[in-house]
């Protein structure tokens, strides 16, 4: 293997880990984090009552169109995944065949 393509390949496995460990890093931040809590100081001033948010759900995406989307990417996968290999075959250089065949072997 070539040396670019060693260094290529070094690269994007230092760039994966290199995200894996910043995502790692921002939510152990997130979840040490802490929110304090209205009325609770000492020092005397005054402070806001905490707000109550209360989330309403409406609607939402049927499971049919999850699965519909599911399987349309799963389709783009597999087409691109086709795409890419006959592409490396057609630019593959053909085996050559051996001159003699090899002692012993039987079809």
């Amino acid at each position: 293997m070539s040396t670019i393509k060693r260094l290529s390949r070094l690269g994007a496995v230092l760039a994966s880990l290199a995200v894996i460990a910043v995502s790692f890093a921002s939510s152990a931040l997130a979840s040490t984090s802490m929110i304090p809590v209205g009325g609770s100081g000492g020092s005397g001033e005054a402070t806001a009552p905490a707000t109550v948010v209360r989330t309403v759900v409406v609607g939402g995406m049927p499971g049919w169109q999850i699965a519909v989307i599911a399987v349309a990417a799963a389709l783009v996968t597999a087409i691109a995944a086709v795409l890419v290999e006959r592409g490396r075959t057609a630019r593959r250089r053909p085996v050559r065949p051996l001159t003699e065949p090899i002692s012993g072997a039987s079809l």
